[in-house]
């Protein structure tokens, strides 16, 4: 496969996996309402919910290129909490009226699960099948929460798709949510597939390519989905999204990845990309619980992110 080739491939399935992806979620939601499943179930559990990372992942485990796996999940997830949420915070400095440490505990027991399970160098079948069962136990503990009163609002395509549920017929949302599906199936196989010539044509390393490039093209909307909402006043929708994100990609995402194909782990990430990854979330937790994030944090945040790619090319 000749270069060009490959970058219009890889073009192609990224442009696919975007716009099934809106409409996957759309599509779930119009479902779910559709058949009885209320709004505030379908906000905890959609909270963060990225199709698009869970397809390149999924695919990029089946065809056996475990970097571009392990890129949807760590290099999305620094994405939205460094890069995004960054950024967010130099633009529109962020103050909270109050940060329970509960909720802080949920990123970072998400990460520090899946480094457990990976510590041996491979995330197994077993180990996805855990990841989904945290991610069910992390889902009911933002539920019992939220009955005690924290407030669990959507954003981003779930919010969108609440607004407008009403609006469609339950067979259309059904209907929507299959052609997005297989939409996605095709895009990811086209995507790993240019992806995996460009790696060969530019002799980059798979993880290297999957933390950095291909996880950033996948995840860019994640800053389109936190600015708007610290911009209008509303932190906390903002924050919502970095806990909804990495809940979805460490424990959801991973497990769904790891049932459809066991991933080896490198060495690279085990010892630096996850590590890191992890020293972020806890950083990010311990500026949460100052109850602000001024324009110097989201300078640290935005520092961290440029380190983590700078090292995978620097060596």
């Amino acid at each position: 496969m000749s270069l060009v080739v490959a970058l219009v491939l890889f073009a192609m399935g990224l442009w696919l996996i975007l716009s099934c992806a809106e409409r996957l979620v759309r599509g779930a939601v119009g479902t779910s309402i559709g058949f009885g499943v209320s709004p505030f179930l379908i906000s905890v559990v959609f909270i963060g919910f990225d199709p698009e990372n869970l397809a390149v992942g999924a695919v990029g485990s089946l065809e056996g290129e475990a970097g571009i796996a392990l890129g949807s999940i760590i290099g999305s997830a620094m994405v939205a909490v460094a890069l995004a949420f960054g950024i967010t915070a130099l633009i529109a400095p962020m103050s909270f009226a109050a940060v329970p440490k509960r909720i802080l505990l949920v990123p970072v027991l998400s990460v520090l699960l899946l480094g457990l399970l990976a510590v041996d160098g491979r995330l197994s079948r077993m180990g996805g099948a855990i990841l989904l069962l945290g991610f069910a136990f992390a889902v009911a503990f933002l539920m019992w929460l939220s009955r005690r009163g924290l407030d669990i609002r959507p954003a981003g395509e779930v919010a969108e798709a609440l607004e407008e549920a009403d609006r469609r017929s339950r067979w259309h949302a059904v209907g929507l949510l299959m052609l997005s599906l297989v939409g996605l199936v095709i895009g990811g196989e086209m995507l790993v597939a240019g992806a995996r010539a460009i790696i060969a044509a530019f002799g980059l390393s798979g993880t290297v390519f999957g933390m950095t490039v291909l996880a950033f093209l996948v995840s860019m909307e994640e800053l389109a989905r936190e600015l708007p909402a610290a911009l209008q006043g509303r932190p906390e929708i903002s924050f919502g999204n970095v806990v909804g994100s990495i809940l979805a990609f460490f424990l959801f995402n991973g497990g769904i990845i790891a049932l459809v194909h066991p991933l080896e782990v490198d060495a690279q990430t085990l010892w630096f990309y996850l590590p890191f990854c992890f020293g972020t979330v806890v950083i990010l937790s311990l500026l949460m619980m100052t109850k602000r994030v001024s324009r110097w944090a989201g300078g640290l945040l935005v520092l961290l992110y440029g380190l983590f790619v700078l090292k995978g090319y620097v060596g």
